[in-house]
């Protein structure tokens, strides 16, 4: 099964370069993003086209060093949209209130990205396990000439064929391993031996009562099952420390990839909602 999602994906990712004329490969430093990029270097032999990276303002200390060395290593040309920016342009209102977050803010910078960089296709890590709105992805996901994503005009993708056909300012968001599982990226993570930042394994942090990073908080026994913007990213208890320890964890576990993420909690519809504005 291993090497069927590898196959499935290495052939998304082809399809993708051969049919678009400037994609860009998201790139968080997340786990879903890495295996990503490693997969490009098995489909490439290199990373054929720039990293983009949302930059909140609001990102873990580590995930920048780690995403900075990674391009380092691997030669590869990074391109960093910053929300901050747009909040200087006034393209972006900053959240007020008790829990502000620039987490939705992403979309309106990641757009903006696409436009001056005249993207027509990002690859994404997005999963169909992760979320429900993301499970309604295609492979290949078009986004109007506004960037928004309409679930019931997207397009039929029969015998793996796909169509990357789009009108000017229009572009596709491609997801090379929408089949796969959280516990299939640890898996190849394991495999391949891959390097992620040092949040996903179990150490003493300070957190709130949320679980949330907090310099003022208490310490706990915890690590990050999903990498994001600090203000949103919750931890969960744990004392996995290396990925042989995350595979037992998840293979026990009840609770889902994504249920410390407090944007998602938001409505029900949350995830959904700011994926029609243009979210990954």
């Amino acid at each position: 099964m291993a090497n069927l999602l590898e196959h499935e994906a290495i052939f998304y990712l082809r399809e993708a370069v051969a049919q678009l004329e400037r994609p860009a490969l998201l790139f968080s430093g997340g786990k879903d993003s890495i295996v990503l990029a490693h997969l490009c270097r098995q489909a490439f032999l290199h990373i054929p086209c720039p990293l983009l990276h949302v930059d909140t303002g609001h990102n873990f200390p580590e995930t920048l060093e780690f995403r900075d060395r990674f391009v380092q290593e691997f030669q590869a040309h990074l391109i960093i949209a910053r929300v901050q920016d747009s909040i200087d342009r006034g393209t972006v209102v900053e959240e007020t209130g008790p829990k502000p977050s620039r987490n939705a803010a992403q979309s309106v910078t990641l757009l903006e990205a696409v436009a001056q960089h005249r993207l027509d296709g990002l690859l994404g890590g997005a999963r169909r396990d992760e979320e429900k709105a993301r499970a309604k992805e295609r492979f290949f996901s078009h986004r109007d000439a506004h960037g928004q994503w309409r679930p019931k005009e997207q397009r039929p993708e029969f015998w793996n064929l796909v169509n990357a056909f789009h009108h000017p300012n229009e572009h596709f968001r491609i997801f090379p391993l929408s089949n796969w599982t959280e516990l299939d990226i640890w898996r190849y993570i394991q495999r391949y031996r891959l390097e992620v930042p040092s949040l996903y394994f179990a150490r003493r942090r300070r957190v709130n009562s949320q679980l949330l990073p907090d310099d003022q908080g208490f310490e706990e026994l915890v690590r990050f099952r999903t990498i994001g913007d600090m203000t949103c990213t919750g931890a969960m208890r744990s004392q996995a420390q290396t990925v042989a320890d995350i595979l037992t964890e998840l293979e026990t576990t009840r609770e889902s990839e994504r249920g410390t993420r407090a944007d998602d909690q938001r409505s029900q519809a949350a995830m959904e909602d700011r994926k029609r504005l243009g979210y990954f």
